[in-house]
């Protein structure tokens, strides 16, 4: 499993957990590798951690895309898995650095391998519109007779 994936997946799982128990998220992260890792206690992943924190800082953002653009689902209705891993997507595609494409291909494979197939559709349909969006408002934000 590539590296980048296997620390997507580790950021969904400790998401889930600080979200299930509002922990503080420093605290769910050390819960997570405590039980990883009983014996021996290696780094942690750089890459998840970096996740989970950029999630968090940007938390009222993220949530707020995802609420527009999930038509007819509040928040706390969602499935948890499905919320966390729309939260990943959506701050992986806010921060721009991995592009979109793979970002909502690597929503879509936790989705298959944690949630459902229905759930496939629905995270595929709101990071795509969310996307979308952001991709109009670059558009917008173009100086006049700049090619868009």
């Amino acid at each position: 499993m590539p590296a980048r994936r296997r620390s997507r997946q580790r950021a969904l799982q400790i998401l889930f957990l600080w979200d299930a128990r509002r922990q503080p998220l420093e605290e769910a992260i050390g819960a997570y590798f405590d039980t990883l890792y009983a014996e021996e206690h290696p780094e942690r992943d750089a890459f998840a951690v970096s996740l989970l924190m950029g999630v968090m800082a940007r938390i009222e953002e993220v949530d707020g895309l995802i609420s527009r653009h999930a038509e007819h689902w509040r928040m706390e209705r969602m499935p948890a898995v499905d919320r966390n891993i729309l939260r990943l997507g959506v701050y992986e595609l806010l921060q721009g650095v991995t592009p979109a494409a793979v970002t909502i291909d690597e929503a879509l494979e936790l989705t298959r391998k944690f949630s459902s197939e229905e759930s496939v559709q629905f995270v595929n349909g709101v990071l795509d519109a969310i996307h979308r969006s952001q991709r109009a408002d670059v558009g917008d934000a173009k100086p006049d007779g700049e090619p868009g």
